[in-house]
């Protein structure tokens, strides 16, 4: 497996350090160690993975914050709820080091911690026990599967656990032989050092052995928290976020420890949605859904994903029409486009809670916070490159990118600008919609990955009236783009 430049380099030179001083990194480390090995894996259902980090520096963000006591910060986070602490020991990239271990360990030897690394050989296992460590990081891209079984089989003689970290399926095919009983799937790409927050699910799909799943890298909020626990996974690690303000571990906690059912009303639907993700394919979905029939064919060509238009347009339904496509094995979507300040109409929220819709496309002037209190997702018309970086504070999961128009907010049939779409795709894996058909949606998905394509107005016979064949023409040549390369 190709390692990314990013780890390559950090890899390279932590090798390179250790040559000069030592797989110690110059600390004095005890001989042996007193202390007993604090479990780092969950004891049942009211203990869960939550992880919270001493880190000191990003290769993206630099200095992160001033931890003059890491003992005292892991303290802090002790007393917020976390059971478990990781701490950062890579020393060029995030000014960390075994020193940091030594003292948190110490000072809190009931937390179990995890010594986060880019660790390399059965010495860096060995150093980590002696260091304080109850559980290693062991990350699949870096390591080749020999060496990553080796690593793992001697951190279990030590009775440390393994964290074993993967990003994509291919990850997960390197370990499967191994069955890790700990995995930890990052949703930061180290390809691009960005943060893709549905990566996770994606890949979790790929994991087909009993084990505990950690969603790492992106949890900054309380709705982080609220998303990893509503989506199913059994806990998170959270780093920079918290060590900027530790403040911030007590309400994530508190998120967590809150009513699930809260967690899963707002982000259950991305659980059901990703239940059938397919690696390589993108979802579909068929928008402008007007009658039962349409649906019925949707449904049938493989659509994963209808929607249904509540704004004013010339394919604008009633909740009746929702309610008489209920019965259809198919997520829907309610399409709408609020005011700043507007609320969700009475008939679309009473369509949520009765499960009859799984999403809302907010298309209009919604705040991020409108957003994240309903199952849904934001839609941008990016005028230009420069209005892409809205994207960052959209407020969900996934955005979809549609074209820009000044007269619509959406079923024009426009294509989208491709030096809009090209800045967007380099932020976060896009949803896109606009100009869309069967003639086009192939070169569109293996140019620019989408994790999703929205069709309306392309797969129509008349407005409001979709044609059969371009809708089954439509899912085909979207889904099987990536097997036809």
């Amino acid at each position: 497996m190709t390692a990314p430049d990013v780890l390559v380099e950090i890899a390279r030179n932590r090798a390179a350090r250790v040559k000069r001083s030592g797989a110690h990194q110059g600390v004095h480390l005890p001989a042996g160690r007193d202390l007993p090995v604090t479990p780092l894996l969950s004891r049942g259902p009211g203990d869960p993975i939550l992880i919270a980090e001493v880190k000191r520096r990003s290769p993206s963000r630099g200095s992160i914050a001033e931890i003059p006591d890491p003992a005292a910060l892991a303290g802090s986070y002790r007393e917020a709820g976390f059971r478990r602490v990781s701490v950062l020991t890579e020393e060029e990239r995030f000014g960390g080091s075994l020193s940091d271990l030594l003292a948190v360990k110490e000072a809190h030897p009931e937390l179990a911690l995890l010594r986060k690394d880019f660790l390399l050989t059965l010495e860096d296992v060995d150093i980590s026990w002696r260091a304080g460590a109850d559980a290693i990081l062991l990350i699949a891209t870096l390591l080749d599967p020999e060496t990553l079984e080796a690593m793992y089989r001697r951190a279990v003689e030590l009775g440390l656990s393994a964290l074993v970290e993967v990003h994509d399926a291919a990850d997960v095919d390197a370990v499967r032989s191994l069955r890790p009983p700990l995995i930890g799937i990052n949703s930061r790409d180290l390809r691009r050092f960005v943060i893709e927050p549905l990566v996770p699910l994606e890949t979790r799909t790929s994991i087909d052995w009993s084990c505990a799943v950690i969603y790492e890298s992106g949890v900054s909020s309380e709705k982080d928290a609220l998303f990893v626990r509503g989506t199913g996974f059994d806990g998170l690690l959270v780093g920079e976020a918290v060590a900027r303000s530790p403040g911030l571990a007590r309400r994530i906690v508190a998120a967590w420890d809150g009513p699930g059912d809260e967690a899963v009303r707002r982000y259950g639907a991305w659980s059901r949605l990703y239940a059938s993700y397919r690696p390589g394919a993108p979802f579909v979905k068929v928008c402008g859904i007007t009658n039962r029939e349409d649906a019925e064919a949707a449904v049938a060509a493989g659509a994963d994903l209808l929607g249904f238009v509540f704004a004013p347009s010339p394919r604008q339904v009633t909740a009746e029409v929702v309610r008489e496509c209920v019965d259809l094995d198919v997520l829907r979507a309610a399409v709408v486009v609020l005011g700043a300040g507007e609320p969700l109409p009475d008939e679309i929220s009473s369509l949520v809670r009765k499960g009859a819709l799984d999403f809302i496309q907010f298309h209009g002037d919604e705040s991020p916070e409108m957003v994240a209190s309903w199952p849904g997702y934001k839609a941008l018309r990016p005028a230009s490159v420069d209005e892409v970086a809205r994207i960052d504070g959209a407020g969900s999961p996934a955005v979809l990118i549609d074209a820009f128009a000044a007269d619509a907010r959406g079923g024009t049939g426009r294509r989208i600008d491709e030096e809009v779409l090209t800045a967007a795709a380099a932020r976060r894996r896009p949803w896109i919609a606009g100009g869309l058909n069967p003639e086009n949606v192939s070169a569109v998905v293996r140019t620019w990955r989408p994790g999703l394509v929205d069709v309306s107005s392309g797969v129509e016979r008349e407005r409001g009236k979709k044609d059969h064949a371009r809708v089954r023409a439509f899912v085909h040549n979207a889904k099987e783009a990536f097997n036809e390369q």
